[in-house]
C-alpha cells in the first residue's frame, strides 16, 4: 500500500513557486516520495491566493489529474470545522487548517508536509494523538 501524508498549502506553494526559499526542497521531496498527497480542497484554493497565475494552472492541473488527492469538504461537517476552530481560538485557526484536522481524522492520517510547525505541533486529532511533521 502507498504512504499518504497530507499536504498543506505552504509545501504547495513551495512546490509552485521558484522564488520559494523551499522550492528546490520541495522538489527533491517529490522526486522521491513513492506515495500519495492528499489535501483537502480549501487548501487548493488558499494555495491559489499565493501563487501567481502560471502556478496556480499547474496547481489546478496537477490535483485534477487525480495524481494529488483532494477531498472536498462537506457542509454537514462545517459544525465540526466549528468546533475545532473554537478549540484552537488562541492560535488563530483558520478554516483551511480545520479542514485537515478533519481530513486527518476522516483518513486515519498523521503525517503532514507543512511550514507551519508551531500550530501542527500545538493541533491534536480527535483521538488525541499529534499530527507527525514531516521534514523535507
Amino acid at each position: 500500500m502507498l504512504e499518504r501524508l497530507i499536504a498543506d498549502t505552504g509545501y504547495l506553494v513551495a512546490f509552485g513557486r521558484r522564488a520559494d526559499p523551499r522550492y528546490a526542497g520541495a522538489h527533491r521531496f517529490a522526486d522521491r516520495f513513492l506515495g500519495r498527497l492528499v489535501t483537502a480542497a480549501p487548501i487548493i484554493v488558499e494555495a491559489c491566493h499565493f501563487l501567481n497565475t502560471e502556478s496556480r494552472l499547474a496547481l489546478l492541473e496537477w490535483a485534477g489529474s487525480g495524481t494529488l488527492g483532494v477531498v472536498e469538504v462537506p457542509t454537514r461537517v462545517y459544525p465540526e470545522l466549528a468546533v475545532t476552530i473554537r478549540r484552537y481560538a488562541s492560535r488563530n485557526i483558520d478554516f483551511a487548517d480545520a479542514s485537515l484536522v478533519w481530513l486527518a481524522d476522516q483518513a486515519g492520517l498523521r503525517r503532514i508536509l507543512t511550514v507551519d510547525i508551531a500550530d501542527f505541533s500545538t493541533f491534536r486529532l480527535r483521538n488525541g494523538k499529534r499530527f507527525e511533521l514531516v521534514e523535507w
